[in-house]
């Protein structure tokens, strides 16, 4: 199994605060616009779902994390606080460890 060379090699995250800072920044490129962190980005008339992918393939790559299943809920991207709730639960290790 390979891995792409064209992703970044995650770095660890802080804490939520420089998750959130981050992900405020990546907000504000993309949109034009500035963020806070409890707005609803998609309830008030700022993203469309289409962007919500590009959220999730930045969050995979930025922080080396995989988000599947239950996670792709869009309640997980309504916030800013959310998605980093999210990518620092999922860059926990899983619980019992790998086994290998």
């Amino acid at each position: 199994m390979t891995t792409p060379s064209d992703r970044p090699v995650p770095e660890p995250v802080g804490d939520a605060g420089t998750v959130q800072t981050d992900l405020l920044r990546f907000l504000t490129k993309h949109t034009g616009r500035a963020w806070e962190t409890d707005v609803d980005v998609f309830g008030n008339g700022g993203l469309s779902s289409i962007f919500a992918m590009e959220l999730v393939v930045h969050l995979e790559r930025t922080y080396g994390i995989a988000i599947r299943g239950a996670d792709l809920r869009m309640d997980n991207f309504r916030t800013v606080r959310r998605m980093g709730t999210l990518v620092e639960r999922l860059r926990q290790p899983a619980p019992g460890g790998s086994g290998a």
